[in-house]
């Protein structure tokens, strides 16, 4: 997928996106797709860890290990920066918006860090409670969603000159780290059966779907970091739906879980 990227930044014609893109903005008075993205971003990760973090904290009635509060501290970063940085753009305010981007390459390794260590906490606590060899298998996620997440922020930084690409790459970083959140909606719709592929997979990856169509309609055409990047989450993710738990996966997921 990494290829794939370096290879569409080279091939397609981003500067004439750029221009178009530049036109439209000077145009509009109302805030930028990215904003709106942003926001409903934000509005995802207060309502889907509202019963299960944010209000049990406020109460006092939550009990978890520092690192779980540390990296809900970091990634809740990310997603305040992402609405900041987008805001910045949107005003015209470069200098402050590059300034903090050196904030979000510290936040982005923060969450990748301790997104590792919570999904090791996570697995020994499911040990803990005798969930037996299935409590390995979350582990995967957690590594992979890591992984992609840091690498479509670092691609984003090393294309932070080319303002078409550098804000598609940090969306889809967005996305990325979303996916707990849109997770935890299942804990408000519990009849909801395969609450994996329904929230997990169909509504996370459907922030990628709505950004393809503003894309085509806005610009005339899906950008490659969209069209690429997005469908290797969407592909990665269902993948992982179909493999979680299998024998395969379970062996990896151990190796993996005892590696660190």
């Amino acid at each position: 997928m990494l290829g794939v990227v370096r290879h569409s930044l080279i091939k397609f014609p981003l500067n004439v996106m750029n221009e178009k893109e530049l036109l439209v903005n000077k145009e509009k008075k109302t805030p930028s797709f990215f904003i709106f993205m942003a926001i409903i971003a934000l509005l995802a990760v207060v309502i889907g860890f509202g019963k299960t973090f944010i209000i049990p904290t406020a109460k006092g009635t939550f009990a978890a290990p520092p690192i779980i509060h540390i990296h809900g501290a970091f990634a809740f970063s990310w997603i305040l920066l992402f609405l900041i940085q987008t805001s910045l753009i949107h005003y015209r305010k470069y200098g402050l918006h590059q300034t903090l981007g050196v904030l979000g390459i510290l936040i982005a390794a923060g969450v990748m860090t301790t997104m590792i260590l919570v999904g090791k906490y996570v697995v020994t606590r499911d040990l803990n409670q005798g969930l037996g060899d299935f409590s390995y298998s979350s582990v995967i996620g957690v590594i992979t969603s890591g992984i992609m997440f840091f690498s479509f922020v670092f691609f984003g930084i090393l294309k932070r000159k080319n303002a078409a690409a550098h804000k598609r790459l940090m969306l889809l970083a967005t996305i990325i780290v979303l996916w707990p959140a849109w997770f935890r909606f299942r804990h408000y719709f519990p009849s909801i059966p395969r609450p994996d592929i329904w929230f997990a997979l169909v509504l996370a990856d459907s922030l990628i779907i709505i950004s393809w169509i503003w894309d085509k309609l806005r610009n005339g055409l899906i950008h490659p970091i969209l069209k690429y990047g997005g469908a290797f989450i969407i592909l990665e993710q269902t993948f992982e739906v179909v493999a979680f738990d299998s024998p395969i996966w379970r062996s990896i997921a151990k190796w993996i879980y005892y590696s660190f």
